[in-house]
């Protein structure tokens, strides 16, 4: 498993150490309601806890997932829409979530590059290499140190999401999208799962919401050990 990012490495000591964990799955999965609770548990235990969102988390970065999920940017292609994601996420990385791992704080974050592999990558005409060019360029070192795939038949998820707007709102540029694409990006992220198993954990969200969090802590608990001990010291 990627190690959590290391920002100092001469001085290579627990403060200069930073964890970045990802929450990823489709539509209504419950990646909000799950980080909601794991933040309010690792905060219990005195840890420093940043939860943030994408598209957005910044107000340059707001500002551009309204224009995508409007569908204001559909018709202008995927590569332009995975450009929009990317100074979305650049934006984001310098302003939250840098400064956070560099102060040795703990990131949750509501999607991340895995969305962008899916989603766009997914799309009637991607280019993958380009994707996986733009991916390099605004990642550069910052990498999930635990990413916890959310996941549960697409139908589910979108009569969640669905539930979850009520009747006054609209279904987004990309809930709006068929049932069978939704599914084939609920194979698209146990693909990523099932292909990088050092850093991704699979939960089942069918389960009761206290269920679910519990195999999220537990899974936390078990991927990141010294992130839990540390936080437990912090209390000590």
């Amino acid at each position: 498993m990627d190690s959590p990012i290391v920002i100092n490495e001469e001085q290579g000591s627990a403060e200069s150490r930073g964890w970045f964990v990802t929450f990823e799955g489709g539509e209504g999965a419950g990646k909000t309601t799950q980080i909601a609770r794991l933040a309010r548990t690792l905060r219990s235990r005195g840890c420093d806890v940043v939860s943030t969102r994408e598209p957005g988390g910044t107000p340059g970065a707001d500002a551009i997932r309204s224009l995508v999920l409007s569908g204001a940017a559909e018709d202008l292609g995927t590569e332009t829409e995975a450009i929009l994601f990317a100074a979305a996420r650049l934006d984001h990385i310098a302003l939250v979530i840098r400064p956070a791992l560099e102060r040795g704080a703990i990131v949750l974050c509501d999607r991340f590059h895995d969305s962008t592999r899916v989603y766009q990558g997914l799309a009637t005409g991607s280019d993958q290499e380009f994707l996986k060019i733009v991916e390099d360029a605004v990642l550069e070192d910052i990498r999930p140190s635990l990413t916890l795939m959310l996941d549960l038949p697409a139908e589910i998820g979108l009569a969640r999401a669905s539930a979850r707007r009520q009747n006054a709102a609209l279904p987004d540029r990309f809930e709006k999208e068929t049932l069978a694409l939704h599914e084939a990006r609920r194979q698209g992220f146990l693909t990523i799962a099932r292909s990088e198993p050092d850093r991704c954990v699979v939960i089942d969200a069918l389960q009761e919401e206290d269920a679910v969090a519990r195999s999220v802590l537990d899974a936390f608990d078990l991927r990141l050990p010294g992130c839990a001990r540390k936080g437990a010291d912090a209390t000590s």
